[in-house]
């Protein structure tokens, strides 16, 4: 041990001459500004004096050991310069979180059910424009169903449940609609609660107007979208359901309003359709011997502009005589939900070609045709399956014979 005391000294000296130039008070003027600028005070000197003694006995032990150690940033500091004034690091601490359970209160529970439904007095967003104002929106009490005219009612189709709005609560989403006259105005609504427990519209997802004459169906996803199929006609009158187009379109909450997010934003036309266009001409003859009637013949020309083709057609108000030309022979019976039996199906045309078809009858002669009354005939579109169809425009499907 006393071969090691000299050096032991000797390090333990320099060291203690080292630590002493780091710890030495930078001066009154060097110190006010220093605590004015970092509002520091004790704790810089605390902490200080246990770096030293932190650092003492690990320099002590490398001295006992014969290791020479590489300078610490401080060792290669020039002496002379004024100390730092920067602060100490401090050590991070890991903040554990919060066991204190939130006091927010949670978004009411907006899962209605149908009865429930039925059973408020609700608020409702606008009917389309074309429902008259009978159609109340203020505490309506939805009916199941109703032939008469505007009483709001609840559609048959389910409602459905999911958080539409992200709030975290379930709404309810339901078709309502207002009949007047043969058609019903609809609208898709979505519902929640108040705080006070109250059913209130959150807001109309989608309605009956804008080019959409019908609404048949309705899903809510778990996702909040709600995806709603849509159709160009509504079937009412002698209206088929089967002309209608359907299309789905997918609607989500954009904070305020409910916004369409998928599907088509209207209709085209209808590939099943085409364009039926209906002529006429005709002409007197001469009078018959010892009668008073003369001969008429009418010729209707029907043309199929397309663009597809017509599997088969009939005429409707035929009270020409007797055909005789066109493709006669092939004249079938109407389908059974045809009302009017007197109509012959014939054979189809297709697109881009032409038919013709002769009638002859006699008819009262001279100044006695005043008291006939005019022909309305009309050209209609049927398929192989004894469907009916609408044309494109059918303002041309039609023509008058009026000899008065």
């Amino acid at each position: 041990m006393s071969d090691l005391e000299p050096r032991l000294r000797e390090r333990f000296t320099a060291y203690r001459a080292d630590v002493t130039t780091q710890v030495v008070s930078p001066g009154p003027d060097l110190a006010r500004r220093t605590l004015r600028r970092r509002r520091q005070t004790r704790a810089v000197a605390v902490a200080t004096a246990a770096v030293v003694l932190v650092l003492a006995p690990v320099v002590a032990n490398a001295a006992l050991n014969g290791e020479r150690s590489a300078p610490v940033p401080a060792q290669t500091v020039d002496p002379t310069a004024p100390p730092t004034t920067g602060t100490l690091p401090t050590p991070s601490v890991s903040e554990s979180p919060s066991s204190t359970p939130s006091t927010a209160p949670g978004a009411p529970d907006g899962r209605i059910s149908r009865a429930q439904l039925l059973a408020a007095r609700l608020d409702l967003p606008a009917w389309p424009s074309v429902a008259p104002e009978s159609c109340t929106t203020s505490k309506v009490r939805l009916a199941t169903s109703s032939n008469k005219d505007f009483v709001p009612l609840l559609t048959d189709i389910p409602v459905g449940h999911a958080d539409v709005d992200a709030d975290g609560a379930d709404e309810t989403v339901a078709v309502v609609a207002c009949r007047y006259g043969e058609a019903l105005a609809k609208q898709v609504v979505a519902f929640d609660r108040n705080d006070s427990g109250q059913i209130v519209p959150l807001g109309r997802v989608v309605r009956t107007t804008d080019g959409i004459e019908d609404i048949r169906g309705l899903k809510v996803t778990t996702a909040g979208s709600i995806e709603v199929r849509v159709a160009d006609l509504q079937p009412c009158c002698d209206i088929p359901t089967y002309w209608a187009q359907e299309q789905q379109r997918t609607y989500r909450w954009e904070g305020d309003r409910f916004t369409q997010t998928d599907g088509p934003t209207k209709f085209g036309k209808d590939p099943r359709l085409t364009d039926l266009r209906l002529t006429m001409t005709y002409k007197l003859g001469a009078f018959v011997e010892n009668d008073a009637r003369q001969y008429l013949t009418t010729v209707l020309t029907v043309k199929n502009v397309g663009p597809r083709d017509v599997e088969r057609i009939s005429f409707r108000g035929l009270g020409l005589g007797e055909p005789t030309g066109g493709d006669w022979s092939k004249c079938g019976k109407p389908p059974t939900t045809e009302p009017d039996n007197s109509v012959c199906m014939l054979p189809g045309i297709p697109a881009g070609e032409t038919r013709r078809y002769t009638f002859e009858e006699l008819i009262p002669g001279g100044a006695r045709q005043e008291y006939m009354a005019p022909q309305n005939i009309a050209v209609t579109h049927w398929d192989r399956q004894d469907r009916r169809w609408r044309d494109l425009k059918p303002d041309d499907n039609k023509v008058t014979l009026n000899l008065g």
